[in-house]
């Protein structure tokens, strides 16, 4: 499994559900604030809102949350103000690691991710360090188990999507950033079974990690996003199928 995150992906362990559930909303409400300061509360005109809008809705926010959220972000109600930031570092095994950081207060966040790192055996680097081995596309999820690979190609190209390929359960296409809005929404009204569509950072190549190197950085992954001003997290690794399971159940 190659190691790209997604921001509203639900972690691994159990347990943890409502702990869980409680950061996914924080970290999608703090996202549509910040897309609603910076393109306008219209989701209509504003890609990265309606974006954070589709996720909110993917795990049941409820609608006055999302509303609260934007008219934050707009000004009509007072809220936090938050600032950009991306971190970058390398996992154990060379592994490199870009974290998208939304934070009320840098010299809070900054020792936060570096301590994670050091905790686990990385280490934080400098701006553009690996930024540069990542690429941002468009990733539209669907279910597998409910539309033929031929079908899916067929209307995924008529859509204008570049690409798309099977990943274990589900089919992945792939789209210029610009575009996932559009040939989400095309994909949508041609009853295509879609579970997730968000534009993310994808690695250009991948580093395969196995034993202790494996375990840590899946450890690490997983220690910066449960951090609060964490908003996604991307990884170059690639990870056996079997590695992953034996993490999981130890």
């Amino acid at each position: 499994m190659s190691g790209h995150s997604r921001w509203s992906q639900i972690k691994r362990k159990k347990g943890k559900a409502d702990v869980q559930r409680g950061k996914l909303f924080s970290k999608i409400l703090r996202e549509i604030t910040v897309a609603a300061k910076n393109g306008g509360g219209d989701p209509k005109g504003n890609m990265r809102l309606k974006a954070a809008i589709e996720s909110a809705k993917e795990v049941n926010m409820p609608a006055d949350n999302i509303k609260r959220a934007v008219q934050k972000g707009t000004g009509e109600l007072p809220g936090e103000s938050y600032e950009e930031i991306t971190y970058e570092g390398y996992a154990p095994g060379g592994v490199a690691v870009l974290i998208n950081v939304l934070t009320d207060n840098r010299n809070r966040t900054g020792p936060e991710i570096r301590h994670t790192f050091e905790k686990f055996g990385g280490n934080m680097g400098s701006a553009g360090a690996v930024a540069w081995m990542f690429e941002r596309k468009g990733i539209i999820s669907v279910d597998a188990d409910k539309i033929s690979e031929d079908d899916l190609l067929e209307k995924a190209l008529e859509a204008g999507a570049a690409d798309a390929r099977r990943v274990e359960k589900a089919f992945e296409i792939t789209t210029a950033p610009a575009q996932m809005d559009e040939v989400r929404d095309a994909l949508t009204r041609a009853g295509v079974p879609i579970t997730e569509g968000q534009v993310m950072y994808v690695p250009q190549s991948t580093v395969r990690v196995e034993g202790k190197d494996a375990t840590s950085v899946v450890k690490l992954i997983e220690a910066l996003e449960e951090l609060d001003d964490v908003q996604s997290v991307y990884a170059n690794y690639d990870i056996p199928d079997e590695v992953l399971e034996a993490i999981s159940a130890a």
